[in-house]
């Protein structure tokens, strides 16, 4: 099993920025990569960029380019998110996840993804 925590959510004004992070523990040795999600209220939850542990690739969904920066150390098992320009569409749960192989589904399908953390809210005001 593989626990995902993240961290640094909150409520910050339009034009601001804002970082989360999300740290991996257990069973890390079997991820493939990580990633991020987010989910408005009554909205699916959307794709915002992953990175895989094996080569760095990195992946952004094609609206979150820009934006939206992943970064992420494979040896901790750490990832990321730092969001710039913040508008007040970017509020959402925001959640970390992380795919162990085999990747039977693009990196951007939430079902590529085993484990999810908790989630971390981000409120945009205007």
């Amino acid at each position: 099993q593989v626990q995902l925590v993240e961290s640094g959510g909150g409520l910050v004004q339009a034009g601001g920025s804002l970082s989360l992070s999300c740290a991996a523990s257990g069973r890390t040795i079997s991820t493939y990569a990580m990633g991020w999600f987010r989910q408005a209220p009554g909205t699916e939850r959307q794709f915002v960029a992953s990175i895989s542990w094996t080569g760095g690739t990195i992946n952004y969904a094609d609206s979150m380019k820009g934006r939206f920066t992943i970064s992420g150390d494979a040896a901790k098992k750490t990832v990321n998110l730092q969001i710039n320009s913040l508008k007040p569409e970017d509020t959402a749960i925001y959640y970390c996840a992380a795919a162990r192989p085999p990747l039977l589904f693009n990196i951007g399908d939430l079902r590529a993804y085993a484990y999810w953390g908790q989630g971390a809210q981000v409120t945009v005001s205007s």
